[in-house]
């Protein structure tokens, strides 16, 4: 067999660092266009490609819930521990609310992705509709229990004679927006079912931004804001919160995306109803079964007093 020249082989070789260059500009423009918002049809992409487009924005999506969870801690921080402390209790009450929303999730994101990929838009606009009126049956319910009896599940799990005084506010105000987190839970999960991950993600950054602004704000009186201690780190959250739902639902109405809203998909459907919380069940029992552990430690470690329960809440965020 003839051997081929050398000046062949290298006229041959390939060229290592133009292919490189290459794949990173196809990688970064991947990147671009999984937080843009892809407009492809991802059912008809190669599985790899899909995921990618998808996964890029639910983890940046994750990310900013994480966030709202430091953001409050690091400035309520400055009060002293009876208000981290006072924190750290109402976040063991709103595990439940987060392992609520987190079932209900794993049910709107099925049905309506289904309906996407049946190629049915108007399916899943009535879908999308009545999971969010689940949420605000359930969410409602929640928030008003939570209103009420706010100061007794304090106790039971060990408020400070301080918490009791000053922190029960704090607790009330997160209760109350309650609607605003499964809400916001569940119509993320509507456009992650629908493909829109990125809106999801976009939604997340706009509530987190306003938190941010508005915490050490309302907390500390800057400008021409009343200075509202540990109650102002509640307010701005729920603020934040409920400007993404408005964000949220404006999508929902106005988007020329793959899902949109209708005035003829607003009905309430007990069936599909009762068929998302069938579908959810599961998923919510797994839930409560791994938030309930948060209770059951809050509880124990506010028997050590306030600053070891300070010290645990800031850890564990």
């Amino acid at each position: 067999m003839e051997e081929t020249p050398l000046a062949d082989r290298h006229a041959q070789a390939p060229e290592p660092v133009a292919s490189r260059d290459a794949v990173n500009k196809g990688l970064w423009s991947l990147v671009k266009e999984a937080l843009h918002g892809s407009e492809q049809d991802l059912t008809q992409l190669p599985l790899g490609r899909a995921i990618f487009l998808l996964a890029v924005p639910m983890v940046l999506e994750m990310c900013m819930e994480s966030v709202f969870a430091v953001v409050d801690v690091a400035f309520v921080g400055r009060l002293g521990a009876e208000a981290v402390a006072t924190v750290g209790l109402t976040e063991g009450i709103l595990t439940i609310i987060y392992a609520a929303g987190m079932g209900l999730s794993i049910g709107a994101t099925a049905m309506v992705a289904r309906r996407i990929g049946e190629k049915d838009a108007e399916r899943a606009g009535r879908t999308a509709v009545q999971a969010i009126g689940l949420g605000v049956i359930i969410s409602t319910v929640l928030a008003v229990a939570g209103i009420i009896f706010a100061r007794p599940m304090m106790e039971a799990l060990g408020g400070s004679p301080w918490v009791l005084e000053h922190g029960v506010g704090y607790t009330r105000v997160m209760m109350g927006g309650v609607v605003s987190i499964l809400l916001l839970f569940l119509i993320n999960a509507i456009f992650r079912g629908a493909g829109d991950a990125a809106i999801a993600m976009r939604v997340l950054m706009l509530a987190n931004g306003l938190n941010i602004v508005l915490a050490p704000c309302l907390i500390f009186g800057w400008g021409p804001f009343p200075e509202m201690g540990v109650v102002g780190a509640a307010w701005a959250t729920t603020l934040g919160r409920s400007a993404g739902v408005v964000y949220q639902l404006f999508r929902l109405v106005r988007s020329n995306g793959r899902l949109q809203i209708r005035r003829e998909h607003v009905s309430l459907e007990p069936a599909t109803m009762l068929a998302m919380l069938r579908l959810s069940s599961a998923g919510m029992v797994q839930a409560l079964v791994t938030t309930s552990s948060w209770v059951v430690l809050v509880r124990i470690v506010s028997s050590f007093g306030s600053t070891a329960l300070a010290g645990y809440t800031i850890a564990i965020r």
